[in-house]
Order: C-alpha cells, then sequence, then structure tokens
C-alpha cells in the first residue's frame, strides 16, 4: 500500500518514511486512517449479512419442502395405486380365457420352436428309445426269472403239500345260500335242482364210464407206479350206483314227492389218501332243533362211502378220466313246512369236521324247506 494510507497507521510522532511528525499532524493521520478503514470494513458486512440472509431463505425453502412433502406423499401413494390398478388390469387381461387357450395351444404344438408338448422331435425320439429299451430290458429279466422258476416247478405235482388243509366237502345241486325251498306240488320250485342234477351226473352215465374207465376191486388203494408225467387210469363211478338218487328211475330225484335226494363229493387233493385205509363213512343228522324233523334217510351206494379205490388222485394232467366219486343222500322223511337244518359229516381217519370257522371242512350245513 502507499505511504499515503499506511500513514494513518504508523505509530504517532513517525512518518511514512520513519521521519518525526508534528502532534497535529499526526492526529490528522490517525482520522485519516480510521475513516479508511470503515470505508473498507463496509462491503465485508454487506457481504456478510447478504450471506446470512440467503442462508435463511434456504432454511425456509426447505421448511416449506417439508411441509409439503406429505401432501407429494399422498399424491405419490396415488400415482402408485393407479399403476397398480393398470397392472393388475393388464394380467387380467393376459390371463383370459383365450390367452389360457392360446398358452395349451403353444404348448401342445409350438411353432415357433417345432416342439411338441414341450419338446422337440429330437428329445422326443431320445426319450422313447430310452423307454423301449428299459422295458425291453424288464420283459427280459421278467421271461428269464419265469423259465427259471418253471424249471424247478413240476406241473404234475405239487411243491408244496404241507399246509393243504383237510378235504372240504361240496353239495349238489348247488344252491348260493345253500337253502333247499320248494313245495313238492308246484314244478316250477324246484324243477331248477332237477335239471342242475340231471347235468352234473352227464360224465357219470354208465356208457361213458364203461367206455373210459377201469372196473377196480372195492377196498383198496388204486396206486400207480411211474413217471409222473405218465397217464394215470382211473376207476368207474357209475350213475347206477345211486340207487333212487340217480336220476334214472325217477327223473325228478324225489323232488316232486317232497322226498329229495342230495349228492355229496370231497374235494379232491393230489395224492391225499383218506381214512388211512379205512373207507371215509358219511353221516346226516339235524343240526339244531328236533331231531324228529328228520325221521329216515337213505344213502348210495348202500354203504354211504367213499371207496378207497378212487384213490390217491394223481391230479388233472394224468388223471384224465377221473370222476369224483359221490355218496347220495335220499331224504325220505323231513318234517313239511319248516326250515330243517342239516349237518352231513365225514367220519374216517385223517378226516376234520369239527373247525368252527370253516363249514365246509369236513362238513356241509344246508336247510330243507319242503312245503306240503
Amino acid at each position: 500500500m502507499s505511504a499515503y494510507f499506511w500513514g494513518g497507521l504508523l505509530p504517532r510522532g513517525l512518518s511514512a518514511t520513519g521521519c518525526p511528525v508534528s502532534a497535529a499532524a499526526s492526529a490528522a493521520s490517525h482520522h485519516l486512517a480510521f475513516r479508511r478503514l470503515t470505508l473498507l470494513a463496509i462491503p465485508t458486512f454487506s457481504h456478510q449479512a447478504m450471506e446470512r440472509n440467503s442462508k435463511s431463505a434456504e432454511a425456509e425453502d426447505i421448511s416449506l419442502n417439508i411441509s409439503s412433502k406429505p401432501e407429494n406423499e399422498n399424491e405419490g401413494n396415488q400415482l402408485h395405486s393407479e399403476d397398480r390398478d393398470e397392472d393388475e388390469a393388464q394380467a387380467t387381461e393376459k390371463w383370459s380365457l383365450a390367452a389360457k387357450m392360446q398358452k395349451v395351444k403353444n404348448y401342445l404344438w409350438d411353432p415357433e420352436k417345432r416342439e411338441f408338448l414341450g419338446r422337440s422331435g429330437q428329445s422326443w425320439s431320445l426319450i422313447l428309445l430310452f423307454y423301449l429299451i428299459f422295458y425291453a430290458f424288464l420283459a427280459g429279466m421278467f421271461t428269464l426269472c419265469m423259465y427259471t422258476m418253471l424249471l424247478t416247478i413240476s406241473p404234475y405235482i405239487p411243491t408244496y403239500r404241507d399246509r393243504v388243509s383237510p378235504p372240504g366237502v361240496m353239495i349238489r345241486p348247488y344252491t348260493y345260500s345253500f337253502v333247499f325251498n320248494f313245495n313238492a306240488s308246484e314244478r316250477n320250485t324246484w324243477l331248477s335242482y332237477v335239471d342242475s342234477l340231471h347235468h352234473f351226473l352227464q360224465a357219470y352215465n354208465d356208457s361213458i364210464q364203461d367206455e373210459k374207465n377201469l372196473e377196480c376191486p372195492p377196498g383198496k388203494y388204486f396206486i400207480q407206479e411211474g413217471a409222473e408225467d405218465k397217464e394215470k387210469k382211473a376207476c368207474q363211478f357209475k350213475r347206477s350206483y345211486l340207487g333212487n338218487c340217480s336220476g334214472l328211475d325217477d327223473p325228478t330225484f324225489g323232488y316232486s314227492t317232497g322226498q329229495p335226494c342230495v349228492l355229496l363229493k370231497m374235494n379232491r387233493i393230489v395224492g391225499f389218501q383218506p381214512g388211512n385205509g379205512e373207507p371215509v363213512k358219511v353221516n346226516c343228522h339235524v343240526q339244531k332243533g328236533n331231531k324228529s324233523d328228520l325221521k329216515s334217510m337213505q344213502f348210495y351206494p348202500e354203504a354211504g362211502t367213499f371207496d378207497l379205490s378212487y384213490y390217491p388222485y394223481y391230479g388233472k394232467l394224468t388223471h384224465v378220466n377221473y370222476t369224483s366219486p359221490l355218496v347220495a343222500v335220499h331224504f325220505t322223511e323231513v318234517k313239511k313246512n319248516r326250515a330243517v337244518g342239516v349237518e352231513c359229516q365225514l367220519k374216517g381217519k385223517n378226516i376234520q369236521n369239527n373247525i368252527t370257522n370253516d363249514r365246509f371242512v369236513g362238513r356241509v350245513l344246508f336247510t330243507l324247506n319242503i312245503g306240503g
């Protein structure tokens, strides 16, 4: 700065050049310096005031913005809500029925990618080839296992016979409920029983038995040696053995007179020899009720037994002409107009007839209800 300026700031009694000055001159110079400093400070103070005013204005703007912010947020939420509504409307249109059908069509066949059910032709070819090979392998394994198993099993003799139960008893004519309900004076009530017996006994006709089977001596087992696949002979059981229940003399088997016949037979068991050397006998009685309801009956063959000559049975592959022996029961005097429960049992060695949970093992239960 010039000496003129610094003159007001120099110590009293010195000039800008350092030379002494008078007291009056020194006072004048100090007054002049003060005025200069004042003039220099005014712009600085004005600038600071402007800065303070600017900061206060910015604070007011911020407060205004803060006070107006909820309104802006509400407006923003409304805008977002409208956008969501538009998006939902678009989504609804997208998943309309037409759009879904189009999507299904595209899944079935996509013409752009040339895909059927989401797979290309090459992919379908590979997966079909895989399953072809896979199932062919399984079929081959199954066939091999079956072939190996069949090599160890005889078609003529059962491999396991230790769990074969004692023989059961069946009755002819067969009725689903095992109830014989008929009226002797009404033909249509018993005709079905008679037809069933005639049909069942056709294989026992004397002419057929004479042609195919042998007449065997009674009272002993008919044991046949030889290979298991060798055809076995069968003993004759003629229809005429059944006497009054053969249907030869009385084609109605006694049903027309209220004296019905029923036929009993044992189930076939391969290799089974019933009775241990003694014939198995049949015994019938009233199961429950008055014993006088069943006063008399006759058995055919007359002994009422299954003769030993018809055993053992060798199976249907080798014993081709085998006919099971029968025992006919002729109920000659039965209480009329009453349901009479009858139980017929097998009596003999190695025969069980008292198994409570099976009504057909060694016995058979049925009901006679004959109208007058």
